[in-house]
């Protein structure tokens, strides 16, 4: 596997900085994020280390031979919206910098990106999977025909009020996914599988690895602490992070040995990336450069 991290945990730097950290710290690929610029809607949101919108060859030729001469490759090009997003205008913002975001990819030869379904929290999930095949039909052809792989986060995106009550991303299950990979079965749509979330839904997350195994494009490394006491008085139906919170890899639920391993069960070899949202480490940029080393260190035993 090639170890990395996702860029929203060094937003404060730019582009050759975070390409300089990760060659320091031995890493091999950072999961670039590629939001619009301008102001962020959301924690870990509104990251720009890739600007999309005017990517010319030149310019990705500078992206990719400084990377190049410093041993680090780009994993993928992230962006976390809502596509499904009930106003039609914001749908539509969010689906055009998709498209940037596919023939940016293609033209940096990265060939992959990762992002959300999206959802409308006010509808059921039949529903939305209709939607789905509405909006996601076209941008998946456009990516095949771009070769580049799209890999949809498993996160429910359900953790603040005004994203109750169903979330703003549809793809959070085993069984969704089969029916988003029935209705759209090219196979340059798969996942970016991150454990986390499915610890915190109370499911398993050893088990879909080997059902969805050529449909694991990339992995999020993060980890999640499920406080039992506050579970036990808030229940499931509660907002998540009444009973939750995310760490860093090793230091919540996570098994990573029975995790890693059943990676290599199914021959992963592609791109891993350690994602930081632990509040613990937040409060300087050093913390934040200090957690992913931390992570590195950890999960180091299972990799190397």
């Amino acid at each position: 596997m090639k170890l990395g991290f996702v860029s929203a945990v060094l937003a404060d730097l730019r582009y050759e900085e975070v390409i300089d950290f990760a060659a320091e710290q031995g890493f091999t690929c950072v999961e670039m994020l590629c939001w619009p610029v301008g102001r962020a809607e959301r924690r870990y949101a509104g990251v720009t280390h890739i600007d999309v919108s005017d990517l010319d060859a030149s310019k990705a030729a500078g992206y990719l031979d400084y990377g190049k001469k410093k041993g680090v490759e780009i994993s993928s090009l992230g962006y976390y919206p809502n596509p499904l997003d009930p106003d039609p205008a914001k749908r539509q913002v969010y689906t055009d910098h998709i498209l940037k975001l596919i023939d940016a990819s293609a033209l940096l030869g990265v060939n992959r990106v990762t992002t959300f379904i999206g959802r409308d929290k006010a509808k059921t999930v039949a529903e939305n999977l209709l939607a789905f095949q509405q909006v996601w039909t076209p941008l998946v052809a456009h990516a095949e025909a771009k070769k580049v792989q799209v890999a949809i986060e498993n996160c429910p995106m359900w953790f603040s009020d005004d994203e109750w009550p169903g979330g703003l991303n549809l793809a959070t299950t085993p069984a969704i996914w089969r029916e988003m990979f029935k209705a759209i079965p090219s196979p340059y749509f798969g996942l970016n599988y991150d454990p986390s979330h499915l610890v915190w839904q109370q499911m398993d997350y050893i088990k879909p690895i080997a059902e969805f195994k050529d449909r694991i494009f990339h992995i999020h490394f993060k980890d999640v602490k499920i406080y039992r006491d506050k579970l036990d008085q808030v229940g499931i139906m509660a907002k998540p992070l009444a009973y939750m919170a995310p760490k860093l890899p090793g230091l919540g639920d996570v098994d990573w040995g029975n995790f890693v391993s059943a990676l290599n069960d199914i021959g992963f070899r592609g791109h891993a990336c350690i994602e930081v949202e632990d509040k613990a480490f937040e409060d300087s940029l050093e913390s934040r450069k200090k957690s992913v080393v931390l992570s590195r260190n950890y999960l180091s035993q299972y990799l190397l």
